[in-house]
């Protein structure tokens, strides 16, 4: 049987709502899904318990996604770094992703997760990796190295405003503000 409401108590659902951009069903409804990760003997304690990432990456709403690990990564505040996480980072990671979630919170997210060497900035090998990772190649690009180096030229020539050869948050955040499919494509529906 699922991890029953009564087991998340009122007032930190409460603060879960305060703190998310999720409603209490959907806060429920991660509750139960968190939960159903976990052992059934740490069911009990679910609100502190920590799921592995090779559990996170069980669900079907990230099985299928090029960047699951990174958000692993980006979400799990484990001292450990071994990217699991705990039913808080599993909020933050819905709330981020959830289509109440504001434009500046989801393009911050993604500039994170694409931010693959954690930097602060888009550079040439992030973009590379980005690209890779969006035409389902791993290390073996299906594009030339010619096409790989105009592609990243293109995309630093639209997004680098202060043409320092990188693209920063607030360049990313730009570009971002005048893509609308930006904010349909970042999300994960409970």
């Amino acid at each position: 049987m699922g991890v029953s409401s009564s087991l998340l108590p009122r007032e930190v659902l409460g603060e879960y709502q305060e703190l998310t951009f999720l409603s209490k069903q959907e806060i429920l409804l991660a509750y139960k899904r968190f939960g159903e990760l976990l052992p059934k003997e740490e069911r009990v304690n679910a609100c502190s318990a920590r799921v592995p990432k090779s559990k996170i990456l069980t669900l079907p709403e990230l099985r299928a996604n090029p960047f699951q690990h990174r958000i692993c990564q980006v979400f799990s505040t484990s001292e450990d770094r071994d990217d699991s996480m705990s039913f808080e980072d599993f909020l933050d990671m819905l709330s981020a992703f959830s289509d109440s979630a504001t434009l500046d919170i989801k393009s911050f997210y993604a500039f994170r997760i694409f931010d693959f060497n954690d930097d602060g900035i888009l550079d040439r090998k992030d973009l590379e990796k980005l690209v890779n990772c969006l035409t389902g190649q791993g290390e073996e690009s299906p594009l030339s190295d010619a096409e790989m180096e105009q592609l990243i030229r293109n995309i630093l020539e639209e997004s680098d405003i202060d043409k320092d050869g990188t693209i920063n948050l607030s360049e990313f955040q730009h570009v971002v503000s005048r893509s609308p499919d930006f904010v349909s494509s970042f999300k994960i529906v409970l």
